[in-house]
């Protein structure tokens, strides 16, 4: 089509210079021709241009592209690691092995279940002698002496008064696993990241429109796509992916379709991986228009699902009023976790359902309100990821495996980690406000509420807001003794509250933004996917304030620097599992946990982003 509009216009232009020329010459002709090549040149480069743009309407590219760099600093790093165990359980099983309760293994399966003392002496255990042959009961009792023997003194003391007392029932206790905490301070001066988001939309009709979003966020020099698991920030997972520092590769955080005005309805549809992640008021400290649904004080994870929308403001009268339905899936329990084996690995997950309302109340530009109430049904003690296995970990729970690894201390394994158990529910509930006045003056404010709801159940790591208790099993070789989880230590609904306020103030090239939040001892949201480089602030057991300065560039580019200070008052920030202890107690020794704890950190930032 476009060589005949072309060639027609060329016949067109040649019209006027054949008719009114007398007897042309040849070099006449040839000038001619000349002219109108050249001018057929630039027609066909103006026709390119419309084809190329027509061709690319069909899609819309757009992004930005930041690079930072944070200085971290970690004050008080502890590594008191213990855990809960039944030691009513326990020191049953080792009274039987030393003969000291009566009973019979034939008749009874669960008599002497950990077997008997055979090398070690009670009585004198220094005298002891084992050997390859001995039991796993000797075994146990021996190494504990040889490597912890201010542990193996209280275990055999608090064991001997058991005894002493008649073996009356005991509730479970806790149990060091290590001499005494280890506490340093962490300085990592530079760390330096870029993080690349590739948007795209595309209509599909008058009323259908597809959104979806490309995601790269590396940390400069690395590309390994998984970390050593020392905080719950290092697990890679589905909902967090976007705010991990994976590789150099692209992930898809959004893609999903739009459908409005359905059957010329208030209602509208809109399903596939959700924009749930820089919700309000968080546009605000990034620099850009409202980038999420869900209020960002309580929702920051990645999560597929369906949105049922209407506009309730065309009823009401309110300016901006929506209100929606969400629902997604935050876990799969069952495609690609082992399940054709027919092994009980998966017998008592569930797959994870997030369902909630989430509603505009009022939004007039400047004003704007909302509401969130949503439940997480079924949660497991850890959604599956990717982890590089620690050392430390074998060494505390599987002496076997560490006899060998730890001749290469660095050598971590790259592990895929399913969960064990469902845990419990979770509900959460948000009110946020923001203001933008006429003079740039900014404000906004969310009081925020989370409940654990525990059933009881427990894996490695604890139960919904409470810790694990442990059993001792012997190995199904009979070789060792090693503790499991069996079940949380209560099932006692927890509740926790949060609050975000902050304000950005017009200023010299720019804007200063200023903010604060708290969250109590059972404050548990799912901000994850925050790419905070200490972890998401707004999941902070604790206190958090951030202050920054934005120097606007020009409309497409911005410079930002600034500062965030983490005061933690309780562990778990970030986590569902396990129960929440004091950061003191945990630094003076009274208390343990299983993961490292922070008392204190600030990280300080520059980064520079640019829009295309």
């Amino acid at each position: 089509m476009k060589r005949f509009f072309i060639l027609m216009m060329a016949t067109l232009l040649l019209i006027p210079a054949t008719s009114f020329a007398a007897d042309p010459s040849i070099e006449d002709l040839q000038k001619q021709i000349a002219e109108i090549m050249e001018e057929l040149d630039d027609l066909s480069d103006r026709l390119e241009k419309p084809e190329r743009h027509a061709a690319t309407d069909r899609i819309s590219l757009y992004g930005d592209l930041r690079v930072k760099a944070d200085s971290l600093h970690y004050q008080d790093v502890t590594f008191n690691p213990g855990i809960l165990v039944d030691f009513n359980h326990f020191f049953t099983e080792a009274a039987e092995g030393a003969g000291m309760i009566p009973g019979d293994p034939a008749t009874d399966p669960t008599y002497q279940s950990l077997g008997v003392f055979q090398d070690f002496n009670m009585a004198d255990p220094g005298a002891s002698v084992i050997t390859a042959d001995s039991s796993a009961l000797d075994k146990m009792f021996y190494n504990l002496m040889q490597n912890d023997p201010q542990a193996f003194n209280e275990l055999l003391t608090n064991f001997g008064n058991w005894a002493g007392a008649g073996m009356p029932p005991i509730p479970p206790g806790a149990f060091r696993m290590a001499g005494a905490p280890k506490t340093s301070n962490i300085n990592n001066d530079i760390m330096y990241t870029t993080r690349m988001r590739l948007g795209m939309k595309a209509k599909i009709a008058r009323n259908m429109s597809f959104s979806g979003r490309l995601n790269m966020y590396k940390n400069w020099g690395d590309s390994t796509t998984s970390q050593v698991f020392d905080s719950w920030n290092a697990f890679t997972m589905d909902g967090t992916n976007s705010g991990n520092t994976t590789g150099d590769f692209l992930k898809v955080e959004r893609a999903y379709f739009d459908w409005k005005d359905i059957g010329g309805s208030n209602f509208y549809l809109s399903i596939g991986r959700r924009p749930s992640t820089y919700g309000p008021p968080n546009e605000f400290r990034e620099n850009e228009l409202r980038g999420g649904t869900p209020t960002g004080h309580l929702v920051h994870f990645n999560f597929d699902g369906v949105t049922i929308g209407y506009k309730l403001g065309e009823i009401t009268g309110v300016e901006g009023q929506v209100a929606r339905f969400c629902y997604g899936q935050g876990f799969e329990s069952e495609w690609g976790n082992g399940t054709m084996f027919n092994d009980d690995i998966t017998a008592n997950l569930e797959d994870t359902q997030l369902g909630g309302f989430n509603i505009d109340v009022y939004n007039d530009g400047q004003t704007f309100v909302q509401a969130t109430l949503f439940r997480a049904q079924d949660v497991v003690d850890g959604f599956k990821g990717v982890l590089a296995f620690p050392t430390q970990y074998a060494q505390l729970f599987a002496p076997s495996l560490y006899a060998d690894i730890q001749k290469f201390p660095t050598f971590n394994f790259e592990t895929r980690y399913t969960p064990t158990t469902v845990i419990g529910n979770i509900n959460l509930a948000a009110l946020g406000f923001t203001r933008q006045e006429d003079n740039g003056f900014k404000w906004f404010g969310s009081v925020a509420w989370t409940q654990l709801d525990p059933n009881g159940e427990a894996g490695m790591f604890g139960g919904l807001g409470t810790d694990s208790v442990y059993e001792a099993a012997k190995s199904a070789d009979g070789s060792e003794i090693y503790m499991v989880p069996v079940r949380a230590e209560n099932n006692d609904t927890q509740n926790g509250y949060g609050v975000y306020v902050g304000v950005q103030i017009p200023a010299p090239m720019g804007k200063v933004g200023l903010e604060y939040n708290y969250g109590s001892e059972y404050w548990t949201p799912f901000t994850q996917a925050q790419d905070d480089a200490l972890g998401s602030k707004l999941a902070t057991r604790g206190h958090a304030a951030e202050a920054y300065y934005i120097f606007e560039i020009n409309r497409n580019a911005f410079i930002k620097v600034g500062g965030i200070y983490y005061d933690y008052e309780y562990t778990g920030s970030g986590s569902p599992v396990g129960k929440p202890i004091k950061i003191e107690d945990i630094e003076s020794g009274s208390a343990y946990s299983l993961m490292p704890v922070v008392d204190t950190a600030w990280d300080a930032y520059a980064q520079m982003t640019l829009k295309f």
